[in-house]
């Protein structure tokens, strides 16, 4: 079964119609990179004519690291706590949803809006991520609610950009006992310490950069840009000069920073490191790419956060705004022109999210329920809804297009 079946057998109870909407393999797919299936993003809808609320969720998790000491990809339950990979980030904001949209059939509630359901994959990698596609086909409504963020009284205040580099070297294989004669085997490993080099050097430059975006209450310091060398791999076996060597670099870029300038930087050490090693060819590869994502705030924050203290329990002065240096898809939203974006989820500092051990709590599953809950019906907080005042005259989806400056 594949996650859009399981979605689909899910939501059909709940009189949702379901579209699969495939992305083309021309856009995601990496030139010589693997092919691993058709990339199917659902969207279920149930409407009766009210303004849409979209819920955004991604299927796919990272890969599971070493640690575990549970099965990563089935959940455990251990008391109050639900482990698995993704169970904060962000399965278990489905399974919330899912509990609101079930409590709301079973009372029979009046809604305020025709809820949009849209579950995607690739937000955890790739050139298409999460809900890029779908912005750009123009299949978006109303304004929405993503479930990508955490379990906090937070106004969401943006996030950094992030794009990863795939650098391939190409050297020449030979029988390893053939080495030691001139000219013969290429060691593409050996031959990208420079590079290597090159890149550590540059990464204490890239983490003088500082935005203004707001530092999360824990945070010690400023928002800083980052580069990290992820991945590295290379050879076969004891027997033989590797012939290829591939590094995955990763750049974390702030909002006031340029993409372009980002990664000709990078393209720019590396071919300073390794212009002394004329025998091998060097290849980068655009493999993943987040847009920044900019002030996403819009008429309906003040009703979702009245709902996320009806549900969490939190009160109005522990509200704080801030960014983060983590990603999101929704940065190509906005180059679509929708600019409002209302953030929550299940992610907290100890729940472990992307590690060993993730996991969510029932309370927690419980409490965003009660706030999605809230935050639908029609009755609660009814002079908040901008679709019922004078507030119906500005656009949902915010302020228009970001200019090239603001991005």
């Amino acid at each position: 079964m594949t996650p859009s079946d399981l979605m689909d057998e899910l939501i059909a109870p709940l009189g949702f119609r379901s579209s699969r909407i495939v992305v083309p393999d021309a856009l995601w797919q990496v030139p010589n990179g693997p092919a691993s299936g058709r990339r199917t993003n659902l969207i279920g809808e149930r409407e009766t004519g009210k303004p849409v609320l979209g819920l955004y969720f991604h299927v796919d998790t990272v890969p599971a690291a070493a640690g575990w000491d549970k099965v990563p990809l089935r959940l455990t339950r251990e008391g109050n706590r639900l482990y698995g990979l993704g169970a904060a980030d962000m399965k278990g904001t489905i399974a919330a949803v899912l509990l609101a949209l079930r409590a709301a059939e079973a009372c029979n509630l009046p809604l305020a809006y025709d809820p949009m359901l849209l579950f995607c994959t690739d937000e955890e990698g790739g050139l298409y991520p999460g809900v890029r596609y779908l912005a750009e086909q123009g299949l978006l409504k109303g304004h929405i609610l993503n479930f990508n963020g955490s379990a906090a009284p937070r106004i969401w205040a943006g996030c950094f950009g992030l794009f990863n580099l795939l650098v391939r070297l190409h050297g020449h294989t030979v029988h390893a006992g053939e080495g030691n004669r001139s000219g013969s085997g290429v060691n593409a490993i050996e031959a990208a310490l420079p590079l290597l080099q090159a890149l550590t050097d540059l990464k204490p430059v890239v983490a003088q950069r500082t935005s203004a975006l707001p530092p999360p209450p824990t945070a010690s310091g400023p928002l800083t840009a980052r580069l990290d060398i992820a991945a590295a791999h290379g050879g076969i076996c004891g027997g033989q000069v590797p012939s290829l060597f591939e590094i995955l670099v990763c750049r974390r870029y702030a909002p006031e920073e340029d993409y372009e300038e980002a990664r000709a930087e990078i393209e720019a050490a590396i071919a300073r490191a390794m212009a002394g090693a004329p025998d091998i060819a060097v290849d980068i590869q655009l493999v993943g790419h987040l847009a920044p994502t900019g002030d996403p705030t819009g008429p309906h924050w003040p009703r979702w956060q009245a709902a996320l203290s009806a549900g969490f329990g939190y009160r109005p002065d522990q509200f704080r705004a801030w960014g983060a240096a983590s990603c999101s898809d929704f940065g190509w939203v906005q180059r679509t022109g929708m600019q409002e974006v209302l953030l929550t989820g299940l992610g907290r500092p100890e729940r472990n999210v992307h590690s060993p051990d993730e996991h969510t709590t029932v309370a927690d599953i419980i409490a965003l329920a009660q706030s999605v809950l809230a935050y639908l019906a029609a009755g609660f907080a009814p002079d908040l809804i901008p679709e019922n005042t004078d507030l119906n005259a500005v656009p949902t989806s915010g302020r228009g297009p970001q200019k090239e400056s603001d991005r």
